[in-house]
């Protein structure tokens, strides 16, 4: 394995400076795992790249799925700046038009009959409002999906099934449940057993987990056992809506209405914090009794509503849902080919849908190895959160054709460098 950091540094050296701040303040391991990527320090971005105070250039196809709009994107900063010009915090007391403008245009793109939204700043607080509202409802039983991920506030920690990031902070909510992803027979015994009593929650493919896609017809399914069965139905969208998988949403792209929809990532345009739950007026109807059932400070600040805005108007205007459809269509096949073109043997599978792509490693180690080896030609790729061995591309739906040539280049030449530095097969396997 071989780490870039051969290049001249600035004469105050800011990396030193900010790792010991890092060290001293924030997180000892996250220092640690800079330093592995040769400690750069990322200071501008624009477009697909984003660049590092020593003059390098690195291709972002990264970023959780934050980005799929590039960054700083034009549409979205002119809206954000013109609400902080003009009024950029709240006092939620009188009425506000920027989060009204907002939530009229979200509820104009999402499924038809959810037209009640709940703003929040992350995808995990998002969750905790769809949680809270199939409480609200009596749904009491949480039911989720084993290598879901859904953030690791107590609530959504408690849906998300991996047992490193839950067994600190166990006892979690209490009657919850995780069933294999895929598995409609096992959701069908589980709610059987308590009918009227659970919340439901999945992601149409799950990114975090390694991309692991549906089998055909298990969405559908999910959505009549849940209303066969009187379940709460979530659908998290958080990476994967708003375009990522070549459709605004995989409740489209696989034919499901849920109760609750959520979203975020995206959904400020890569410049602000934001999140969503939409939901039907029926399951929001707790929340519409009670205005202060579920508050918070920040929840539809001006600021971010402009975010929102001109994230949706850049996707509408720059097209990018099919941008994202063609570009994917054509990056997984190639990313297929010189994966085992390459190192066949250490590749368990290439998968995707639109531009959520997931290359699968025979193990956790040389997921890392290959993400140091990408970076080192000039890309930034992520690990998955609850599937170790898989490395995953989510790269913006503005690639140029220069920027798909690089990546793909770039990608051919980490995977040689992979088997080059002695990568091979684990023994055993």
């Amino acid at each position: 394995m071989t780490v870039l950091d051969n290049r001249p540094r600035p004469a105050v050296d800011q990396t030193r400076l900010t790792l010991d701040r890092y060290r001293a303040h924030l997180s000892k391991g996250r220092a640690t795992v800079a330093e592995l990527f040769g400690s750069h320090l990322e200071v501008a971005s624009e477009g697909a790249w984003l660049w590092t105070d020593d003059g390098g250039e690195f291709l972002n196809c990264g970023g959780y799925g934050v980005l799929l709009m590039g960054a700083r994107h034009p549409r979205v900063i002119e809206a954000v700046r013109a609400q902080l010009d003009r009024h950029p915090t709240a006092t939620r007391v009188l009425l506000e038009p920027a989060v009204g403008r907002a939530a009229e245009l979200l509820c104009s793109i999402t499924p038809a009959g959810l037209d009640r939204v709940h703003f929040a700043l992350g995808g995990a607080e998002a969750v905790e409002t769809g949680i809270k509202l199939g409480r609200a409802h009596g749904r009491r039983r949480l039911v989720s999906m084993r290598r879901g991920y859904h953030g690791k506030s107590i609530g959504a920690l408690s849906a998300t099934a991996k047992d490193v990031y839950q067994r600190p902070f166990r006892p979690l909510l209490p009657d919850t449940t995780h069933l294999p992803f895929g598995d409609a027979d096992a959701l069908e015994a589980e709610l059987r057993d308590h009918p009227g009593e659970c919340t439901v929650i999945v992601e149409p493919v799950q990114g975090e987990g390694g991309v692991i896609l549906p089998l055909d017809g298990y969405l559908p399914r999910v959505e009549q056992l849940c209303r066969e069965f009187g379940a709460f139905f979530i659908l998290d969208e958080v990476q994967t809506g708003l375009g990522r998988l070549g459709h605004w949403w995989g409740a489209d792209r696989y034919g499901v209405t849920p109760d609750v929809l959520l979203t975020g990532k995206a959904l400020g345009g890569g410049v602000v914090p934001v999140s969503a739950a939409v939901a039907s007026a029926a399951a929001f109807s707790p929340f519409d009794k009670d205005p202060y059932l579920h508050t918070a400070t920040f929840s539809g600040q001006p600021l971010l509503m402009a975010g929102v805005e001109g994230a949706i108007r850049a996707i509408q205007e720059d097209d990018l849902v099919e941008r994202a459809r063609v570009l994917g269509a054509r990056l997984l096949p190639e990313i297929a080919r010189i994966a085992r073109q390459n190192c066949g043997d250490l590749v368990v599978d290439v998968r995707g849908e639109g531009l959520l792509i997931g290359v699968e490693l025979v193990e956790a180690g040389l997921a890392g190895e290959l993400l140091i080896e990408l970076f080192n030609h000039g890309v930034v790729a992520n690990h998955s959160m609850t599937a170790s061995s898989v490395v995953r591309f989510t790269p913006p739906a503005v690639l140029a054709e220069r920027d798909v040539q690089f990546l793909l280049t770039a990608f051919d030449r980490a995977t040689r460098d992979l088997i080059a530095q002695g990568a091979r097969m684990p023994e055993g396997r």
